[in-house]
């Protein structure tokens, strides 16, 4: 089992990896086209993204979790960052595919396939990792806190950023998603204001869900099956050298 999702770990990686330099790469060439010559802002933009923040988090996080495996290292805060991270990817997938799945892009701005894998296969592989890869430490109902943390402080940098921003092709505000643009919602900081709470709704649901799932007592991917102390260190599992 270690040894598959150590390979199923790489190509995530690879993937992931792949679909954002790829997507990079893919939005510079269709800024020049255009005659932009802000691609500054705009590389800043692109990092703004949720999406792109959560993936290329999960790069980071996979990475670490390769590499610890290959010291037969399993601390416990990496038990924390994976469920971080596949509350984020998981987030990511459900809000795209619900709120942002049929929103017509600039022809040429997208790459089709890496679009797929940081919205669809990434945050499913994810969600596989965590329910079935060797190692979950047992988490604390607390650390929904330490889940919420991040989309806080990017909601509060978003909507504080958006209004100092000047995008010369919509001639308005920039604000990575339109649900979050009070300019051209239909009731403003109204309809921002219902979004941003359903998201966050969204994320603490999930959030819980990825925390019980670390509470179970049996499951392919537990590290720790018994006892009320939380993130504490396991016993030996044999089924898990």
């Amino acid at each position: 089992m270690t040894a598959l999702f150590l390979v199923l770990r790489l190509g995530a990686i690879l993937a992931i990896g792949a679909a954002v330099v790829g997507q990079i790469v893919t939005s510079i060439a269709f800024w020049t086209a255009q005659g932009l010559t802000d691609i500054p802002f705009r590389l800043v933009n692109f990092f703004s993204f949720f999406t792109i923040e959560s993936n290329v988090a999960s790069v980071v996080v996979l990475t670490m979790a390769v590499g610890l495996t290959l010291l037969r290292r399993d601390p416990r805060w990496i038990s924390m960052l994976r469920a971080v991270v596949t509350t984020y990817m998981a987030t990511t997938g459900i809000v795209y595919n619900l709120l942002l799945r049929g929103i017509e892009l600039p022809q040429g701005s997208t790459l089709d396939w890496s679009n797929e894998i940081l919205h669809v296969w990434g945050p499913l592989y994810l969600v596989v990792d965590w329910l079935f890869a060797p190692g979950r430490h047992r988490l604390g109902w607390k650390h929904i806190g330490t889940i919420g943390a991040f989309p806080i402080v990017w909601a509060t940098y978003t909507l504080i950023r958006g209004p100092l921003t000047y995008d010369v092709v919509t001639d308005g505000p920039w604000y990575p998603y339109p649900f979050l643009n009070p300019v051209t919602s239909a009731n403003g900081y109204l309809s921002v204001a219902f979004y941003v709470i359903l998201i966050a709704a969204v994320i603490g649901l999930v959030g819980a869900g990825v925390i019980r799932i670390s509470r179970l007592r049996r499951g392919p991917g537990a590290r720790h099956a018994a006892g009320d102390a939380e993130l504490e260190p396991a016993a030996p599992d044999a089924a898990h050298p």
